[in-house]
């Protein structure tokens, strides 16, 4: 098995096993994650060729999707631009980033928080990087993708106009780091031009791995900064916005602060300070505009502000306390949350940081689980769409140990919620799904998957803060040891998404995704009954007739295909069958059925000959006799097809004669009454259809247990193009996934959950079923 395929299979959660795949082909960086940073750079200079990007190529194409460039771009390396280009000059800092014209003040805002970790730096951006010894014009960059890092390479031509750098860019004019990481990041996300307009969070939780929580200040939890000092002596990232002027790009107000434009929080801190008004541990917030100009906070502890001056110098120098005009200042706790609006935290995640790297900061623990909302499969919308709302992705997470530091004894939990690929979708017209999650107590820990029953009587414990349509939605949850289920869904349903479930506490969690194991509901009988390869030996007591009349002087034995005990009629020998929940029993029969019956047989009789045996044709004609009679279903319906009834042969025929005797057709005639039952109780309109959503608590009525895997594969086969599924196919489905449970039993015969079929015998069973 090549890489590529075993990443591919482990990343679906729906996929059929040695069929193509197309989810394959539809990896939006396949191409990047082909590009080989050291096979590139030796074969470079080898050639002595500097690097052009086939991938991301120096093109308009790379900068704008949607429309022609406003002026003739010029793509430069940085030889072209300066004398000396360096990628890194005296240190990376929160200084060296400055905005272009694009706008992406978002992604800046990030950057200048990641400098602030000089580790976390390091791995985005690795320094053994220069424009000297090894150069080939080749870079390259690790960004967290979705659930892992992908290193992403680039050139360094960069676009310019009359000989500047036309976007992100540092203040030496020598330094290209961060013009580079700009460029590595729009080639992960398709275009320069993708890259406006954003989360600070977002580019955050691609530098870190990290989760990302956001607050609306204006309803700010009391801890609030016991959380971002938290979070800072974790070595989160941090940034802030105020809520944009409708009427104005980018408006300044008189305090110096800019509406609609990002910051980051560069430190977070309880300052001793000594002045008239106050004094003790004050808790103070170190705030950065990426502009990295005077536009800075004018209010109380700004630069130059008086109480400065009450400060004594070496307590300025430990703080590394500036007053130039580079966008940095300093505010209260207490003027930061009333002049800012919005605060965005990104907690690093347990893959972050390296054990080694930790420093002493404490360590989140996390799970992932990677899954997608499948219209008419698993796409269900939000609680407001009771009816399919059960039907989205549900994941079960124990908690067993409280914080630490809780005196309440109870358990952090971070849910973030990631759709993936969005952002790269936009030239496709694709924007962000609205999405958001809920969170249920379990009373017990073993339950299945939660039915509309459920969440019909049962109240949500905790929700994400709102359902929005960001990328990643996240929320802070404080909730008590046990074990609960999380939701995800799209605001609407029938939607279409990828997404990344991820789960974070401070202590360790056990999380997996609730689904049940691919069966039938059996119901237990006793002997005599022996299950062989191939067909059940049922010993009956009486001797054989063609018309089931049992006398009490003989034995003998049929040898019929009953694929599970549930489904044996209750003539065929003296056996007790024991109620098992779940299970939908054969109601007696009505009169117009026994009526059915009388005729089915008259019917078997006459088209089945001396040998009491009839095929699919015959089977179709006798069947559709019944089935299509006025009233017989109470909706329209044209008949089984030959594929049906050939199946319905198929499903009693263990020594592929082709044929079915009387007694197989009377097991099958009580799975065909039950199964219609079933379909009349969810066809509540009488339309002659289920929907998708019904056809799983259908067919758990019927009798079986589905897999989230199975399910959607039996949607995807027997659902029509708007998601109905007709009679016809409901009986087909039925009958196949009977034959093939069947199969594998007698297989399986230690009911290990595997079983070795030869090639032989697997296409027998696949093919003629």
């Amino acid at each position: 098995m090549s890489d590529s395929y075993s990443y591919y299979s482990s990343r679906c959660r729906y996929t059929v096993g040695g069929r193509h795949s197309r989810r394959g082909d539809k990896d939006l960086i396949s191409g990047i994650r082909k590009q080989n940073y050291e096979e590139i750079k030796e074969q470079l200079l080898n050639e002595e060729a500097l690097f052009e990007d086939p991938e991301f190529p120096a093109e308009d194409s790379s900068i704008f999707y949607s429309r022609e460039p406003p002026r003739a771009f010029e793509w430069k390396r940085p030889h072209e631009i300066c004398d000396n280009p360096v990628f890194i000059a005296d240190g990376a800092s929160r200084f060296d980033v400055q905005q272009g014209e694009l706008g992406d003040c978002w992604l800046l805002a990030a950057i200048a928080s990641l400098t602030v970790n000089q580790r976390l730096f390091a791995k985005v951006v690795p320094p053994d990087q220069s424009f000297e010894d090894g150069y080939c014009g080749l870079f390259r960059f690790h960004f967290w993708r979705q659930g892992e890092w992908v290193e992403v390479v680039v050139d360094d031509r960069l676009p310019t106009y009359y000989g500047q750098l036309t976007f992100m860019h540092s203040v030496d004019k020598n330094e290209f780091w961060s013009a580079l990481l700009e460029k590595a990041y729009a080639k992960l996300e398709g275009s320069y031009e993708s890259l406006k307009g954003g989360s600070t969070c977002e580019a955050m939780v691609d530098f870190t791995g990290g989760v990302s929580e956001f607050f609306d200040l204006r309803k700010a939890p009391p801890n609030l900064f016991s959380i971002m000092l938290k979070a800072s002596q974790r070595g989160s990232l941090m940034g802030c916005s105020i809520d944009a002027d409708p009427n104005q790009l980018e408006a300044r107000l008189s305090n110096g602060l800019v509406m609609g434009h990002a910051y980051s929080i560069t430190s977070v801190l309880l300052m001793d300070i000594e002045t008239p008004s106050m004094s003790g541990k004050i808790p103070m917030v170190r705030v950065r505009n990426p502009w990295g100009n005077e536009a800075e906070w004018k209010g109380r502890w700004s630069d130059q502000s008086r109480e400065w001056s009450l400060i004594p110098d070496s307590q300025k120098e430990s703080m590394g306390l500036t007053f130039d005009d580079d966008g940095e200042f300093w505010m209260s706790f207490d003027d930061f949350s009333k002049n800012f609006e919005k605060l965005e935290i990104c907690n690093l995640g347990p893959d972050s940081l390296e054990e080694d790297e930790l420093d002493g900061k404490k360590r989140w623990e996390g799970h992932t689980e990677n899954g997608e909302w499948i219209p008419r499969v698993n796409a269900g919308g939000c609680r407001n769409y009771l009816d399919t709302f059960w039907t989205n992705p549900q994941y079960r997470v124990t908690l067993t140990d409280p914080d630490d530091d809780d005196d309440d004894d109870l358990c952090t939990m971070l849910v973030g919620v990631l759709q993936k690929d969005r952002r790269k979708k936009r030239k496709e017209g694709l924007d962000m799904l609205t999405i958001g999650y809920v969170i249920y107590k379990l009373g017990d820990e073993n339950h299945g998957p939660l039915d509309v029953k459920f969440f019909k009587y049962n109240a949500s414990c905790a929700k994400s803060p709102s359902f929005i349509n960001l990328r990643e939605v996240c929320g802070r949850h404080k909730l008590s040891p046990g074990t609960y289920v999380i939701i995800p869904s799209t605001f609407e349903p029938h939607q279409n998404g990828d997404y990344l479930l991820r789960i974070f506490t401070e202590k360790a969690n056990e999380t997996n995704e609730l689904d049940e194991e691919t069966g039938i509901i059996e119901e237990q009988v006793s002997e005599p009954c022996m299950k062989v390869i191939g067909v059940y030996n049922v010993v009956n007591r009486g001797v054989y007739s063609p018309f089931n009349d049992y006398t009490q002087n003989a034995d003998y034995t049929r040898r019929i295909l009953v694929p599970t005990v549930a489904s044996a009629p209750p003539s065929v020998g003296r056996q007790e069958v024991k109620k098992v929940p779940g299970y939908r029993e054969i109601p007696p029969p009505t009169d117009e059925e026994q009526e059915q019956e009388q005729a089915l047989k008259a019917s078997f009789r006459r088209v089945a000959g001396d040998d009491m045996e009839i095929d699919a044709y015959e089977l179709r004609d006798i069947l559709n006799a019944v089935f299509t009679k006025e009233g017989s279903v109470e909706f329209v319906f044209d008949g089984f097809s030959l594929d049906t009834t050939r199946s319905m042969v198929a499903m009693h025929d263990g020594d592929l004669s082709g044929k079915l005797g009387f007694d197989e057709f009377k097991v099958l005639w009580a799975d065909l009454r039950r199964w219609k039952g079933v379909f009349k109780e969810y066809d509540r309109d009488r339309s002659g259809n289920l929907s998708s959503y019904e056809l799983r608590s259908a067919l758990h009525a019927s009798g079986f247990r589905l897999s989230n895997r199975t399910f959607s594969a039996l949607v995807m086969r027997y659902s029509s193009k708007n998601g109905n599924i007709e009679f016809g196919d409901f009986i087909l489905c039925a009958i196949r996934m009977k034959t093939m449970l069947a199969s594998f039993r007698n297989i399986d015969v230690d009911n290990s959950g595997h079983a070795a079929f030869d090639v032989d015998t697997f296409i027998q069973t696949v093919m003629y079923s």
